[in-house]
């Protein structure tokens, strides 16, 4: 059976991942929303570099008991040791990882890496937040190619918070 790559990100009302400058300081962070239980369910970490730069200022070395993948333009980056850089050909990788036996896959962020890989995504878990921001940087770039998705579960949270489910085929995480 064939890993899942799945987009857990939260997200403003309108839309947006981060404020202007990247801020994510709207985020809630009261409670668990679920995170444990789904971090245990994946093995692997894959994510742009602007996002894993936004990673490492939470904690030293993030995700360092999962594989880490950072997808970069720039030949030469930073990471640390338990980090693959891939600077081309995402798409085979993805493939390839998505192939490899193990548990699901989570697509951290951002903007530009899940345009990047809108294709692979098989489900999406999406916590909307109760707060419009205006502008920053959007969940989806415009011009993604049309995907029919499948609703698959919502939740709602004494904080307002709204979790969205979806999927792209019937076999839902």
């Amino acid at each position: 059976m064939e890993r899942r790559l799945i987009l857990y990100i939260a997200t403003s009302l309108d839309g947006y991942i981060a404020g202007e400058k990247g801020k994510i300081d709207w985020l809630f962070s009261d409670q668990d929303y679920g995170y444990k239980e789904f971090y245990a369910s994946v093995d692997t970490v894959i994510m742009g570099r602007k996002t894993y730069d936004v990673a490492c200022s939470f904690e030293e070395v993030p995700y360092q008991r999962k594989e880490c993948v950072v997808f970069s333009k720039k030949k030469t980056i930073n990471v640390a040791d338990h980090v693959k850089v891939i600077t081309t050909n995402i798409h085979s990788f993805v493939r390839q990882l998505k192939n490899k036996k193990g548990k699901n896959i989570w697509l951290v962020g951002g903007s530009e890496i899940v345009h990047e890989l809108i294709e692979l995504i098989d489900d999406y878990l999406i916590f909307v937040h109760p707060i419009i921001l205006g502008k920053g940087i959007p969940l989806f770039k415009k011009n993604n190619k049309r995907i029919q998705l499948k609703c698959v579960g919502t939740k709602s949270f004494s904080s307002g918070l709204v979790e969205l489910r979806y999927s792209r085929n019937s076999e839902a995480f």
